[in-house]
């Protein structure tokens, strides 16, 4: 039935959208791929389940605990990381080099502690419910990820363009010198983005671990890799891009494995990538990114 793969698809779509949020942040505001997102995204994974299975906390509380994660290891990525390069002058590409150390010093300290092994939610960590309505079907999980996508989307964009925080951290990105002659501390704004990129990505791995019912240190390359793709297609940069590509990129993926073949996935979702950078290299709402270059002092 299309309507149900298409809801199929939103829901799939939501999962990859609420990934890319903190990923396309970063960008946004550094000009930098942050290949370490993955690898934070899978720690917040991680302790969100020890939250549930040895902290025995009930999931909403694991929730927070895995964007707290997320968040205190994403900043502590820019401070040992990132921030000594920004001070060098370094150029982008060496922030980019060492984003990917990073993550594969979070993803072998993952390894390690499980072992290599899949880890998985205690059965009834969150309740199985499926609703029915128009001949369709969808589990209250599936209605979870849709909303907190949605919502996680919409409280990014009010913050940074209805806060004064989110202002000056807009500054911070198109200029990091005229910012600070204004009187914005520059340390604390990439402090906020780094931290916020962090905990979307712990809510993504503890929403994302239920849905596949699956934690393990390698969950976020698959993830990242999808990721490129949706802040392509949506605009670099872009909050609300980011939202609109994860969802186009979960309806393309699930109709051509529903109606076409799994193995042409991958091959049509790439295709659809190069096709982008070739007729639209700003993606679909390039013009609505957070800002383009950062000037450095």
């Amino acid at each position: 039935m299309l309507a149900q793969q298409l809801l199929n698809g939103l829901v799939t779509g939501s999962t990859y959208a609420l990934f890319a949020l903190g990923f396309t942040l970063v960008f946004g505001v550094l000009h930098v791929l942050n290949l370490a997102h993955g690898a934070v995204f899978m720690v917040g994974a991680f302790a969100g389940l020890y939250a549930v299975t040895a902290a025995e906390l009930p999931l909403p509380f694991a929730l927070l605990a895995a964007m707290l994660t997320g968040g205190l290891v994403s900043v502590a990525v820019d401070w040992f990381a990132l921030r000594p390069l920004r001070q060098r002058g370094s150029a982008e590409f060496a922030a980019i080099i060492a984003s990917l150390g990073v993550a594969q010093i979070l993803m072998s300290a993952g390894q390690a502690i499980s072992q290599t092994q899949i880890m998985r939610f205690p059965f009834g960590s969150f309740p199985v419910v499926i609703y029915q309505f128009w001949g369709l079907r969808i589990s209250l999980l599936q209605a979870l990820i849709l909303l907190l996508s949605f919502v996680l989307a919409l409280a990014l964009l009010l913050f940074l363009f209805r806060t004064n925080f989110g202002r000056q951290l807009r500054a911070v990105a198109i200029s990091e010198r005229t910012a600070s002659l204004l009187g914005i501390r520059p340390d604390i704004a990439y402090f906020q983005t780094f931290f916020i990129s962090g905990a979307l990505a712990g809510a993504a791995g503890v929403i994302i671990g239920l849905a596949f019912n699956s934690v393990h240190f390698l969950m976020g390359e698959p993830f990242l890799l999808k990721a490129f793709v949706v802040i392509v297609l949506g605009g670099l940069g872009s909050i609300g891009g980011a939202l609109v590509g994860g969802l186009l990129l979960g309806l393309i993926q699930t109709i051509t494995v529903s109606y076409l073949s799994s193995s042409l996935s991958d091959a049509i979702i790439y295709s659809l990538l190069f096709g982008i950078l070739l007729l639209r290299p700003s993606g679909l709402f390039g013009k609505l990114h957070i800002e383009t270059r950062v000037v450095r002092s």
